[in-house]
């Protein structure tokens, strides 16, 4: 621990140092995971549990060689918000289970016919600002959750925001030892004192919840109609997977298409998706805030992760301590998302590092920048129900794009192309 040890994926972790670094993986996703809910209109105490259960069988289909945490989707609420609107909640369930079912379907074909094919139509000079465009289109959302983009800015939550950023950065380079593992904790804690001195925490909830209570298991119910609004979602968290897989994988330092395989860790995605729609729970997908954790701290043991999953799944059962968790103010949650949002953009410049892109051929430079302006710009672009924009419509132009410069070269058109 003294040099910042890497703890690598396959690792085992001492008890002492695995509770506090699965507290940390916990605290990360909480905020983003139990906000899907609350939208929904459902008790979140479902959610974490299924967080919990399908990030187990996450590590169990991928072997233990694909560190991540699954939490809830937000590529869903969208065509799920119009199929509650006009049927409830129940049929919005039979969409999620027809989706992850689908997406399982997708894994199989990738087994069959193998995952060269994301070289081709997603090549250096477009996976590395898809992947910059993970951590980056969520800047606006770090920076809302922490109050500075409101018309008058609180200097409380200014204060705090601060206080829980610069915990943060500076611990990443100063602490030592084991501290140097757990900084994010450390400035969760750090901010959390700090909103309690500033007085912006609410404990109104904690005293009325109930100590122990059972999830809120429900079952789906299936409308063709309902299931054809949300299906097309599938190429929005595909798109989504693909890239957090190689994000993660860039930062682990392992080909994680390659190995466990991309059709393993699609599949696993899915079938958490699928198993949540059953018992009344939303989609999960791979988290962006953990694997930032991962990247801060370069502990990427599975156990970790697992212990995390496991704390999810007895806090799912507390009801108290799921309030008390709620209770983390937006400025310590922007807080920390600055610092971790920010590196998986920079995971996606390291791409482009690492394969030595050379801009001086011509279609580097449009992909990269016709990829950034895309994600960036706030374009929408909409099928029925499903609105594709940010990272997902420049993943989009970007496998277009590669396919279109493929199809050139095998016509021998361009004039940069490579025998």
């Amino acid at each position: 621990m003294e040099s910042k040890k890497i703890i690598q994926v396959e690792e085992k972790v001492p008890f002492k140092l695995l509770v506090p670094l699965s507290i940390q993986h916990m605290f990360a996703m909480f905020g983003a995971s139990v906000l899907v809910p609350f939208v929904f209109g459902i008790n979140p105490a479902i959610v974490l549990f299924m967080n919990g259960i399908g990030t187990l069988l996450f590590i169990f289909i991928t072997k233990g060689k694909a560190p991540a945490y699954l939490g809830s989707s937000f590529a869903f609420l969208a065509p799920a918000g119009i199929v509650i609107s006009k049927w409830g909640y129940e049929y919005a369930l039979g969409g999620f289970v027809a989706v992850g079912f689908c997406g399982c379907l997708l894994a199989l074909i990738i087994y069959r016919f193998g995952s060269d094919w994301i070289n081709v139509v997603l090549p250096p000079a477009a996976m590395g600002p898809v992947v910059a465009l993970i951590g980056l289109e969520l800047a606006g959302t770090a920076a809302a959750n922490a109050g500075l983009k409101d018309e008058v800015m609180n200097p409380k939550n200014v204060t705090v925001f601060l206080a829980t950023l610069l915990t943060a950065v500076i611990g990443s380079v100063v602490f030592r030892k084991f501290l140097s593992v757990i900084p994010i904790l450390i400035a969760i804690i750090v901010g959390y004192v700090a909103a309690l001195f500033c007085g912006i925490v609410d404990f109104a909830e904690v005293g009325s919840a109930a100590w122990f209570s059972l999830p809120n298991f429900m079952l789906p119910k299936f409308k063709w109609e309902a299931i054809v609004i949300i299906l097309p979602v599938l190429l929005v968290i595909a798109s989504e997977h693909i890239g957090h897989q190689i994000v993660t994988g860039k930062v682990v330092g392992r080909n994680l298409l390659k190995e466990p395989g991309l059709h393993r860790s699609l599949f696993a995605d899915n079938f958490s998706t699928m198993i949540s729609g059953f018992i009344g729970s939303v989609p999960t997908t791979t988290y962006g805030e953990n694997i930032g954790v991962m990247a801060m701290t370069k502990v990427y043991s599975v156990y970790v992760i697992g212990g995390a999953a496991v704390l999810s799944i007895i806090c799912s059962f507390v009801g108290k301590m799921t309030t008390l968790i709620s209770t983390i103010p937006g400025p310590v949650i922007g807080g920390i998302s600055f610092l971790l949002y920010g590196m998986i953009g920079a995971s996606g410049i390291r791409i482009l590092v690492e394969a030595q892109v050379d801009y001086g051929k011509s279609r580097n430079m449009a992909m990269t920048s016709v990829i950034f302006v895309t994600g960036l710009s706030g374009i929408s672009v909409q099928f029925g129900s499903v609105s594709l924009s940010g990272m997902v419509l420049a993943c989009v132009v970007g496998m277009l794009m590669g396919l279109m410069f493929f199809i050139l070269d095998k016509l021998k058109l361009t004039n940069d192309r490579e025998d």
